[in-house]
């Protein structure tokens, strides 16, 4: 293809490239057109992100146009010093070294130079572009529309990179490039992790790396006599690295205490800085803060210092990502007085500053960025189509970088020179050695061995762009050279950086020169040994035996001496500060809590309802309700229920050995007394009507003697229980220290209850609980019985909602084991299960009882007794006449004996039928 052409169109990005290959014929419709169109009659959208100078060799640059956007965005705002000086650097340097006929005569550099947006992943995506060349397209079973094999555009071969500036942009695109073996020299990258040339074999700089800087930093304090330092550093390889290797030097070195290592988050929340200024302060005698942050940072850390109300405590020292810029100290002169900053030497190139301020729109049109830089440099607006929104004035384009604007050359602009001129240099050697006396490039060079060049660079030495040697150790990192400045304050009120020393290998501090705040010729202190507060121990540094960290006593530890803390006994809890123990509080489950409450009021009225009910029964107890509820075994139950509802008060009770004791024999006694008299009863109505079907003798055991001696052998066992634990185990109390033992130990409380363990408890209530079960199981046999004839439909209901009482109850009650209100909430739902179960036999049992006896005292009357051989006959044909209907159709059935049952039971009147008379 004509070099002088290029296609309409270029691929959308970088990385769109590599995978090009592999689509079809339609995916190369957008990059490819029929016509050829003159380079000077387009701009070619190729290279709209990207500048891009011909030449014989082609040189990759990366900078940071733009900063880093927000909100998903790649790019932010335009970076006119550290993106436009520095890629401008690149260019004029290339320009020298095409001039110049010393260097790679007959041969020219050209150069393709794109932007980071400071962002690590969206430079990987670009440095895309700089491996293309590399990759064989297969085009052989592609075809366009028309049936023509597809043409390629030829993208250029980069020889070399210069770039990243960011550390963590230039380790990602490291990654890469070196699979393609393809060399690249930084201009301002110093994280230590570069130095690994096991990993970035192919990475080499022109600025030392953050070890020597991180040294240089410790020869400074060490010199300022500072043995106690705080580390503040910007997330990232930069920050994280520097701030690890000073850490690392202060451990193998000693004397230096490390106060607290922070952390900038890469995205910072509102109020992020100020919390890191609260947090500096925790150690206010750690006043030196080293610091391995970006400018921006820089910035805002030290605008929260003068929210705070922090200047002149903090004593800053920097890294070369402050050095001598004044971006981070505008407005806040005062908070960054007496800050040391140190930058690796440098010096302003002259020819630079004259070739930029030179530069116009119209002598400039190769950066594709340059229009933007003249919008944000003179704040004015370029036509219709300008980046900079608002109501701006227009550019003239006659304006003058210098004269119309502030100008100062980034200090970054010699080491961009020095990079591309380390390379030129070893591309000079490279042809010296493979085409010596050949002008220009000859075939051995067509294709440059990445490994073979990187062999060279690493070789070259040459007095740079400040008159300084340019050379590269094994790991292509460049020598320590660092000039220390310190920001002062003169008398005059102006603020400037002033050089106060060197550092070359060894440190050079002229400390007569170095001024503080308030004019104090004394060095401030920040030194380590800070005593510590009460509660606290000291833990003295591993290899630091000047140093210690002050730890809190926590949870049940005091401090036993300076440099211990010991656990309290069991028992006893730390005091307020900590230097001794003092016994844990007990508390018990008193009557105003409303845990007690609610069970004392809910007992309280069943045992004000029990006693009604037995008051009526003992009043009218001759009449013939009473007499059919059976005397004896009522009042029986209504005693058990009594119990139930009394047992909450000893529950609630102070714990003694006396309310222990009652506490064994009334917990599940009063249950016992009522389900022995309520299984009694429908084991009596069960053996009737059992015995009815057999024959018309009656059972054996059904006068009431016989039910009281039933019923008192069933309760004797629960007696005799609670006899056998009281030998076995005799009744005390406990203070139960771990139920409530939180993690504050000023909440822990001691809990004094009964030595009552859940198994006793359910043991204890076991017994009560089987004899439940048993009489559910009468209650459901007996559900046939006419309701007529005795109450054991009543029976089954109570029985079946207090099995769903105690079904809840269990699931409750060991639920809430491991809860800090354990002892709250089981003895509530202890006492209102037991108070529930007693209310609801004697909601269901007796209180229609009452209701007749008092309220419609005409049903109260004797009725006409009847054998027990009528009793049962007529029951069990009822039975059995019911079963037969249930086999016809419709259930029709229809007897004499029947119809005269429905007369019988017509009445609205009830009629009670007594079994007391009949003998055992």
């Amino acid at each position: 293809m004509d070099p002088s052409w290029k296609p309409t169109f270029s691929p959308p990005s970088p990385a769109a490239a590599v995978v090009f290959y592999f689509v079809s014929c339609v995916g190369f419709i957008p990059i490819i057109s029929p016509q050829r169109v003159p380079m000077d009659a387009q701009v070619a959208p190729e290279y709209a992100h990207s500048i891009r100078l011909d030449g014989d060799i082609i040189l990759g640059g990366l900078f940071p146009v733009h900063s880093r956007g927000d909100r998903g965005t790649p790019c932010g705002e335009l970076k006119k010093e550290k993106g436009i000086h520095r890629l401008e650097a690149m260019m004029f340097a290339i320009d020298l070294i095409n001039k110049d006929p010393e260097l790679l005569p007959n041969i020219t550099l050209g150069a393709r130079i794109l932007d980071t947006c400071s962002r690590d992943t969206y430079a990987l995506e670009q440095s895309l572009t700089f491996v293309q060349a590399l990759i064989e397209r297969d085009g052989s079973d592609v075809r366009c529309a028309n049936g023509d094999p597809p043409i390629f555009t030829k993208p250029d071969k980069i020889v070399g990179v210069i770039g990243a500036a960011a550390s963590s942009v230039s380790i990602m695109v490291a990654n890469i490039l070196r699979l393609f073996k393809i060399p690249q020299i930084s201009y301002a990258s110093t994280a230590p992790e570069l130095s690994d040339n096991s990993r970035y074999d192919f990475f080499s700089r022109v600025v030392p790396p953050d070890s020597y800087q991180a040294q240089a930093m410790m020869d400074i304090v060490t010199a300022m006599e500072w043995n106690y330092v705080s580390t503040l550093a910007s997330e990232g390889n930069y920050g994280e690295s520097g701030v690890e290797a000073f850490i690392q030097i202060s451990r193998d070195t000693g004397g230096v205490c490390i106060a607290q290592s922070l952390k900038i988050p890469r995205e910072p929340r509102p109020g992020e800085f100020d919390k890191i200024i609260r947090r500096l302060l925790e150690t206010s005698n750690a006043r030196a803060i080293i610091m391995f942050a970006n400018e921006d940072d820089i910035r805002r850390v030290l605008d929260a210092a003068k929210r705070n109300n922090q200047t002149g405590h903090f004593l800053w020292v920097g890294s070369d990502s402050w050095g001598s810029k004044i971006s981070p100290v505008i407005g806040q002169e005062r908070v960054a007085e007496g800050a040391i900053t140190i930058l690796p030497k440098r010096a302003s190139v002259d020819a630079f500053d004259r070739y930029f301020r030179s530069r116009s729109l119209s002598n400039n049109r190769r950066n594709v960025w340059f229009a933007e830089f003249w919008e944000e440099n003179f704040n004015c607006k370029l036509g219709m189509h300008g980046k900079r929104p608002g109501s701006l004035k227009k550019c003239t384009g006659l304006e003058k970088v210098g004269r119309d604007s502030s100008y100062e050359q980034e200090g970054k602009v010699q080491f961009v020179m020095d990079a591309v001129y380390a390379m030129a240099h070893a591309l000079h050697r490279m042809h010296r050695e493979l085409c010596y006396g050949y002008p220009g490039l000859c075939p051995r060079m067509a294709n440059i061995d990445g490994k073979e060049l990187l062999s060279h660079i690493r070789a070259v030495s040459f007095n740079g762009s400040a008159n300084t040697p340019v050379v590269f150790n094994e790991n292509g990192d460049a020598p320590g050279r660092y000039d220390i400045f310190q920001y002062q304050i003169t008398n005059r009120s102006t603020a400037e950086y002033r050089v106060i020393g060197s550092w070359t290998n060894k440190l050079h501090l002229k400390v007569e020169a170095m001024r503080w705040k308030s004019s104090d010729p004394s060095l401030p202190p920040s030194v380590c040994s800070v005593p510590c507060r009460t509660g606290e121990r000291k833990k003295v540094v591993k290899g630091v035996p000047c140093c210690w960290h002050c730890e809190r006593c926590e949870g049940y530890h005091y401090q036993a001496s300076e440099f211990t803390c010991e656990l309290c006994p069991y028992e006893m809890r730390p005091d307020a500060n900590r230097t001794g123990c003092g016994p844990i509080p007990i508390i018990k489950l008193e009557w105003h809590s409303p845990w007690a409450v609610v069970p004392v009021f809910i007992s309280m009225l069943g045992i004000i309802a029990t006693s009604f009910v037995i008051v009526t029964f003992v009043r009218y107890n001759d009449t013939p309700i009473v007499r059919a509820s059976g005397r004896e075994m009522s009042y029986v139950l209504l005693t058990g229920i009594f119990l139930c509802y009394a047992i909450t008060f000893l529950m609630i009770a102070m714990p003694d050995v006396g309310v222990c004791s009652f506490r064994r024999i009334f917990l599940g006694l009063g249950m016992c007394f009522s389900y022995a008299a309520l299984l009694t009863k429908t084991n009596r109505i069960h053996r009737i009507f059992e015995q009815g079907k057999k024959s018309v003798t009656a059972p054996r055991f059904i006068s009431p003697a016989s039910q009281l001696v039933i019923t008192f052998s069933l309760i004797s066992v629960q007696l005799l229980g609670v006899f056998v634990w009281f030998a076995v185990d005799p009744p005390h109390t406990v203070v139960d220290y771990g139920e409530q033992r939180t993690q504050d130990p000023m909440a822990a409380r001691g809990v004094l209850k009964c030595d009552i363990s859940d198994l006793s408890l359910i043991c204890s209530l076991g017994y009560s609980i089987l004899l439940m079960v048993t009489c559910t199981v009468y209650a459901i046999k007996t559900r046939g019985v006419p309701e007529t004839f005795n109450e054991a439909k009543p029976i089954g209901f109570t029985m079946y909602t207090t099995c769903i009482i105690w079904l809840a109850f269990i699931p409750i009650f060991f639920g809430t084991s491991q809860s800090a209100e354990r002892m709250y909430i089981q003895t509530t739902t202890l006492t209102i299960s037991l108070s529930l179960s007693a209310s609801v036999s004697l909601g269901m049992l007796y209180m229609p009882k009452v209701y007749i006896i008092l309220f419609h005292p005409e049903q109260n009357v004797p009725k006409r007794k009847r054998s027990f051989k009528a009793i049962v006959t007529a029951a069990t044909m009822s039975g059995k006449l019911t079963q037969k209907g249930g086999d016809r159709p419709n259930g029709e059935v229809k007897t004499e004996l029947c119809e005269s049952m429905e007369t019988n039971t017509s009445s609205t009147k009830t009629t009670y039928v007594s079994y007391n008379n009949h003998a055992i």
